[in-house]
């Protein structure tokens, strides 16, 4: 097969989406993010809700992510005003505010500025519109906006049960339809594993979209745990929580990390309550039960920050293997 004809689709948000999309589209011409627009919190969600547009914040990451920008665009896409009444608002968020404000049209916003910046591929919110999470935790309360779900659980000292949406059955972007009906290889993951990847799968659209497609599906399990979302969720538990939640769901593979973590490194993610998602062999006979192939390998990179992340040139060339 011919990777740069190769189609791709990842769903997610959030940092481990971007971070994905770097390492492939090195490889294929033809990449779609589809995007959860949930998000409710900091600029994002200020943004949302004095003007009645769908959060840019996961949005702007795959453009950045996906551009060829020179290294100081893609410093001022991502700069955070420090101070005034602008501050910890990201000069990207607004850059797409404004041009939703000339189109009165958010994908025709996120086109533009993708043709503005050379994006290589395409970024596409999951729906059109205006959606929020809302979380049944296993105390029988409910935690309703994306913001608030995971401090719900760690102050309640509870775990998420469901996760729904308001409104119900949001209709999905047609081009995100359209683009997963023509997939080669669907990716579903790395990121935030009820905010930002079942939030887009809860989508009945999204859903059945994916359940019909002929492509391959692979989901990406994390590499550490959230704190008020995965706390006490292994490799198992990540999958099993997606299959709950979308029923006839049929994942094919499942890439996971298997590299030890240095203990330094551990020590600091410990302090803020996250811990390595490892796979054991009672684990990989459940997962395989599902029909699910396991791909072990060393997935880790650690950035000059000290921080754990998948290491996206690898995957991507996991992925393309896979085809």
């Amino acid at each position: 097969m011919d990777t740069n004809r190769t189609n791709i689709v990842v769903l997610g948000g959030g940092t481990g989406q971007g971070n994905l999309l770097r390492g492939l589209k090195k490889h294929t011409e033809s990449l779609s993010a589809i995007v959860t627009v949930a998000d409710d919190g900091g600029g994002s969600g200020l943004i949302r809700a004095e003007n009645r547009m769908l959060p840019p914040g996961d949005i702007r990451n795959c453009l950045v992510s996906l551009s060829n920008m020179d290294p100081i665009m893609e410093k001022l896409m991502s700069h955070r005003f420090e101070s005034g009444s602008l501050k910890n608002q990201s000069f990207g968020n607004l850059f797409l505010l404004a041009l939703y404000e000339i189109f009165g049209d958010f994908e025709k916003a996120v086109d533009h500025i993708s043709d503005m910046i050379g994006v290589k591929g395409s970024v596409i919110p999951s729906t059109n519109e205006q959606v929020r999470l809302v979380a049944t935790l296993d105390n029988g309360n409910v935690a309703i906006g994306e913001s608030n779900i995971a401090p719900s659980c760690i102050t309640q000292k509870t775990f998420i049960k469901k996760l729904e949406l308001i409104p119900s059955k949001p209709s999905a972007s047609c081009k995100a339809v359209e683009r997963i009906a023509d997939a080669d290889i669907i990716v579903i993951g790395p990121g935030s594993l009820y905010t930002s990847i079942i939030a887009n799968l809860i989508i009945p659209d999204i859903s059945e979209a994916i359940i019909n497609s002929r492509a391959k599906k692979v989901f990406i399990c994390n590499i550490m745990s959230e704190e008020g979302e995965t706390d006490r969720l292994d490799c198992y538990g990540h999958l099993e929580k997606i299959t709950d939640h979308v029923k006839n769901l049929k994942i094919d593979y499942m890439l996971i990390n298997n590299k030890i973590i240095e203990s330094d490194i551990l020590e600091r993610y410990d302090r803020e309550h996250k811990h390595p998602v490892y796979v054991d062999d009672s684990q990989r006979a459940k997962i395989r039960e599902l029909g699910v192939q396991i791909i072990e390998d060393n997935l880790l990179r650690v950035s000059e920050t000290g921080q754990i992340m998948h290491d996206s040139e690898k995957v991507a060339r996991i992925l393309l293997d896979i085809l």
